[in-house]
């Protein structure tokens, strides 16, 4: 990509034309630097033959959005290691990362699951954003819960939370410790009564107005559905339900992607839905509602464990993967407001609403 315009679903290449290997992403703004900090799942080995799933969390800069440079691993995977959570054959996904001013650490947590066994966090910390990261929690249970997809955020005066996917039964708001690397212990349920595919999954919180507000996706696996949105002011609160953003989807598939985080441009009211689009290679776009259904079949006595298997350790076994998630693109678009209603329009291309320098 050598022009200014952001194109959804195009394969998106880094500055050495390499593509860029950052999925179930989240973006950190550093505004004396005026520069953007994109990280995610490195995908670069997994090819849906192997057992490989993940090669660490890869990081990239921009200051515009469109340009990305490769700063290469921030935590490495541990291959040699099948003890350790960052094991490449093990599920790590959807990195995120806090800066904790209490402690002057950057604090990332990692979903960890491990086949149908187990699902938890992995919670490291930092001097850097780049790393090294070490790890302070290496198999955490918040709550005593398997733990799904999930997001982080942190208020101006350093109150922070987590929500996470409590798998296919509830959506939990959790208050972080002081210095972000565990839970306090306040928490409250949302989102419940569901089953898959509605369950939601895949969180995505931001702010507008004094109004907060997460974005998920429901539960069909690597198959895209449809969205709903949530506004609340008290993270322990009511939560609105309103609806699909999504706006003109017939394909109900949110566009074919499904969204990793929200940033919002700096000193202005523009907002970019910044998703994934998995597996482009499959025509999911044309049956999201097939999907749909099919899902809602197989969990129709669907009962959730409320006393899931904690794990103690990890079986020193190497795990298989059959989806090839290296090929997944990207799906940036900008954000609409009805209201105090989030939209999103399909654009075919789109130029970010900030200066474009150099």
């Amino acid at each position: 990509m050598t022009d200014r315009f952001i194109y959804p679903g195009r394969l998106w290449k880094d500055i050495a034309g390499k593509p860029i290997q950052a999925h179930g992403f989240s973006i950190f703004y550093r505004p004396d630097e005026k520069r953007w900090y994109w990280y995610g799942e490195n995908k670069e080995r997994t090819d849906g033959k192997g057992n490989i799933w993940h090669w660490g969390v890869r990081l990239y800069t921009s200051t515009d959005l469109v340009r990305w440079e490769d700063c290469g691993l921030i935590i490495p995977p541990e291959p040699d290691n099948l003890t350790s959570p960052l094991h490449p054959t093990y599920c790590m996904d959807r990195p995120h990362i806090l800066y904790c001013t209490a402690t002057g650490k950057y604090v990332a947590w990692l979903k960890i699951m491990v086949g149908e066994i187990t699902q938890f966090m992995t919670v490291l910390t930092a001097d850097r954003l780049e790393g090294p990261y070490a790890i302070v929690r290496r198999i955490y249970h918040p709550l005593n819960m398997n733990a799904g997809d999930f997001c982080l955020h942190a208020d101006a005066d350093g109150r922070a939370w987590i929500w996470f996917e409590r798998p296919h039964f509830q959506m939990i708001c959790a208050t972080l410790t002081d210095d972000y690397t565990g839970l306090s212990g306040e928490y409250s349920v949302h989102c419940e009564g569901l089953r898959p595919p509605l369950t939601r999954e895949a969180p995505a919180y931001f702010e507008r107005n004094g109004r907060r507000y997460l974005i998920t996706s429901g539960t069909t696996g690597y198959h895209p559905n449809r969205s709903r949105t949530y506004t609340f002011t008290d993270p322990h609160g009511e939560y609105e339900d309103l609806g699909d953003p999504h706006i003109g989807d017939l394909s109900a598939t949110s566009f074919n992607s499904q969204i990793s985080c929200v940033i919002q441009i700096p000193e202005t009211d523009s907002f970019i839905a910044c998703a994934d689009r998995w597996l482009p290679q499959r025509r999911s776009f044309l049956c999201g509602r097939f999907i749909e259904k099919k899902y809602d079949r197989y969990f129709r006595s669907y009962t959730p464990d409320l006393a899931p298997q904690m794990a103690a350790d990890l079986p020193e076994r190497e795990l298989r993967h059959g989806e090839n998630t290296s090929i997944s693109r990207y799906v940036w678009l900008p954000m609409e407001w009805h209201g105090d209603k989030p939209v999103i329009r399909w654009r075919r291309r789109w130029m970010p609403f900030i200066s474009q320098e150099g």
